[in-house]
């Protein structure tokens, strides 16, 4: 029905069209988050609830590629289902190629295959020397349709939009007998006050750093040698500064990193690079963007690629892209947000090139998000630079004076075989044996216990959580969870137990450790903080299937790069329709699928799963979690969080790390719950560590010297006394054998010998 309406509303604009050129709207690159017809159009379509729009308050002039299909930290949501509980944001049928290719077949739209995207004849005129119809012999193959989501991009007219778009695109044209359609046809959703004036701020403010800064090749030879060195860059030319366009921001010394985009190349956004030494003598970079991250989407390097080009360089940062086309003059780009995340959007513009090197990095994260990108990328195409002592990062390497041309020569393939030797194996096991450190993961900032057992958080790993009902476990895997997303994990929350708000409280309570409801004119602060973490939810809740759950898990992993996935719990996929077969074989496929998951998608897996009814006294074992014994034997880590119901006293919680396959370590720690800011902390020990929080350290220093000389004293005077009372009968004992003797007029052979005992007491 809302097809038919919406062709309806179709036909409108093309006759409007005819009549004239139509009025547009806040023009801007278009989005399919919230596309609409003209004003005629909408109104139809929105009196008949045909299509249903979520606009956010994150809108920006220039809107990305990328749309996101869920996620509280992005521009908008475009809803295809809804229920009475939630908005399920992801499609209820994911599309796959098949589909996308039968569906241009059945429209004879020609299009032919590509490596992350197929390439499909554009029918978006641009001017009248493009108005060609298709199949007509000249099709300009420019519509990108990404395999997985099919989202799509037209690259001459920058028109980009959801699978669903694209089809409605398509319908129009047949109803109408069209062979084109002009780019116009898909508006921007009109802004609200306040997401224009938020807009414009960033616009004003893009404008302001880029003007306020000054070219780096342009400022004195003394202060531009200072800047180099802070910023370990003094290999890099000013002739390769000034082709890339690097500034100086003076009044915070960073360097800016400018987003030139959009049909007139205009500036959308800048990138400001800061610097510090650290003890090791290395520099730490800090940078920030505007627009928000979220919303950056800056192949930095790509304005300088030629359309002829077929061999390019993926590096992690801007630096690195200085260095390598400085020393190599291959095409180099570097990702918006580093080794983080490859956003989808902007496969279609490495679609050209038929060899592409990923060099992110020097350390054993970028070689892990190399082997992640390049299955986006397409896996034939992509050769990796394996990190190590002879291969670091390419700043460092230029510094070093290495051939960086025979570094990327010498680059493996990403392509492997089911079968390897040694041979293949051997870099990575030398890998693993120099950068211990790495392999073992993240450490977590808040549970220095569990980095004692687990040494850290590892990708490709699953994780079965479980313990008593109403122990906290929730509360626990949050702050669990959050401390690994602090420190840049991307981490996607399935709680199908409590809805996302009150798991969001949850966290952000966690995050600022302190409640909110006390000081709520604090809480801007810490929401705007917390809402730039790489944390996304998924919008199920209750009973669910676990295909749809495992396609949303895939989609989220290729649109965001997620390497944390944490599900709560188990139970809430052993639904309705299972009720005819074995709970305990249902289970074990889900296990399964989650194992096959995580390893495929070199993605984590916390699982939660209930225990079976113990009684209270009694300490939960592995044994006691819900099921058959798959669940621990197909888990990497199992943590139990014990909990005695019969205390009341601190430490009535602990946690039990009963499997740990990495190095096999386990153990137990208590863990104190502090009500205060939802957190756990592990309890202090003893009197002293509580004396000691209160003193200072000169007052507990001269505490402690003071016990020390007490101490010392007190053992002096035991053994002057101890002496005092050995002396004596020794002295007795040698006068009585001597008189003994003298007046026997015997020999000392005859004299009686003291015992062992004696001996000893004599001589101590």
């Amino acid at each position: 029905m809302w097809r038919s309406l919406f062709l309806k509303g179709a036909t409108c604009l093309l006759h409007a069209a005819a009549r004239g050129p139509p009025v547009l709207l806040h023009q801007k690159r278009l989005s399919s988050s919230h596309v609409v017809l003209l004003s005629k159009s909408r109104a139809l379509l929105t009196k008949n609830h045909a299509l249903q729009l979520e606009v956010s308050s994150q809108c920006t002039q220039y809107k990305p590629p990328w749309v996101p299909l869920y996620g509280p930290m992005y521009v908008s949501v475009k809803t295809y289902k809804k229920d009475t509980k939630s908005i399920v944001d992801f499609p209820v049928n994911p599309i796959t190629v098949t589909d996308i290719k039968q569906y241009l077949r059945s429209k004879d739209i020609p299009f032919h295959d590509g490596y992350s995207c197929l390439h499909a004849s554009n029918f978006f005129v641009v001017d009248s020397a493009s108005d060609l119809p298709a199949g007509s012999g000249r099709e300009n193959f420019s519509l990108f349709i990404d395999k997985t989501t099919g989202q799509f991009l037209c690259k001459d007219s920058l028109v980009e939009g959801s699978w669903e778009d694209l089809q409605d695109c398509l319908e129009v044209m047949q109803k109408e007998g069209q062979t084109s359609l002009s780019p116009h046809v898909l508006m921007d959703y009109p802004e609200s006050l306040e997401e224009q004036e938020e807009r414009e701020s960033e616009l004003r403010e893009v404008q302001r750093i880029w003007s306020s800064s000054v070219p780096l090749w342009d400022i004195h030879e003394e202060e531009a040698q200072l800047i180099k060195t802070m910023f370990q860059i003094n290999k890099i030319s000013n002739a390769t500064l000034k082709k890339f366009g690097v500034r100086l921001f003076k009044p915070t010394k960073c360097l800016v990193f400018p987003w030139f985009g959009g049909p007139d190349s205009s500036l959308k956004g800048v990138k400001l690079l800061s610097a510090q030494s650290t003890d090791g003598g290395k520099v730490a970079y800090t940078e920030a963007t505007i627009p928000k991250s979220s919303t950056y989407h800056n192949l930095f390097g790509l304005p300088l690629v030629g359309r002829m080009d077929s061999e390019m360089v993926l590096t992690g940062s801007e630096v690195d892209t200085l260095a390598v086309s400085q020393a190599t003059g291959l095409p180099t780009v570097a990702l918006p947000r580093g080794v983080s995340c490859l956003p989808p959007a902007l496969l279609p513009y490495l679609e050209q090139f038929k060899r592409v090197t990923l060099w992110l990095g020097g350390d054993m994260r970028s070689w892990e998000a190399s082997k992640i990108f390049s299955r986006k990328l397409g896996l034939k195409r992509c050769s990796l630079v394996r990190p190590g002592e002879y291969q670091p990062c390419p700043l460092e390497a230029l510094a070093q004076g290495k051939n960086l041309s025979r570094i990327i020569k010498g680059s493996i393939s990403a392509a492997h075989k089911s079968i390897v030797s040694f041979k293949q194996l051997r870099e990575d096991v030398y890998g693993e044996l120099a950068n211990t450190e790495q392999v073992a993961g993240v450490k977590w900032s808040r549970f220095s216990e569990l980095n004692r057992i687990l040494k850290g958080h590892r990708k490709g790993e699953l994780t079965v959580f479980t313990g008593p009902t109403g122990s906290g476990k929730t509360t626990f895997i949050s702050e669990f969870a959050l401390d690994l997303c602090m420190q840049g994990v991307n981490t996607l929350w399935g709680s199908f137990e409590i809805n996302n708000v009150r798991l969001a409280k949850i966290m952000l309570t966690q995050f600022a450790m302190q409640r909110l409801e006390e000081n709520l004119e604090q809480y801007d602060y810490w929401a705007d903080k917390f809402e730039d973490l790489p944390l996304y939810f998924m919008t199920f809740h209750g009973q669910q299937n676990i295909k749809a759950v495992l396609d949303t898990m895939q989609h989220a992993v290729y649109l965001y790069d997620i390497s944390h996935v944490i599900i709560d719990n188990l139970q809430f996929m052993m639904g309705q329709e299972h009720l005819s077969v074995d709970k305990f074989a249902v289970q074990d496929h889900i296990i399964a699928a989650f194992r096959k998951f995580a390893t495929n998608s070199s993605c984590h897996v916390t699982l939660i799963i209930h225990p079976r009814k113990e009684e209270d006294d009694r300490e939960l074992q592995t044994a006691s979690i819900f099921g058959s014994a798959k669940a621990s034997q197909e888990a990497d880590n199992v943590l139990i969080l014990q909990e005695k119901k019969l205390v009341t006293c601190p430490g009535r919680r602990s946690l039990q790390v009963a499997k740990n396959r990495f190095d096999g370590d386990v153990g137990i720690f208590p863990l104190e719950f502090l009500k205060t800011s939802l957190t756990f902390a592990a309890p202090l020990k003893g009197k002293q560590k509580l004396r000691k929080v209160s003193k200072s350290e000169e007052e507990v220093k001269a505490e402690q010297d003071t016990v020390k000389k007490e101490d010392l004293s007190v053992k002096k005077e035991k053994a002057t006394k101890v002496e005092k009372q050995l002396e004596k009968p020794v002295k007795a004992t040698k006068t009585a054998r001597t008189v003994k003797a003298s007046t026997a007029g015997k020999n000392t052979a005859d004299v009686k010998k003291p015992s062992q005992n004696e001996e000893d007491v004599a001589h101590s």
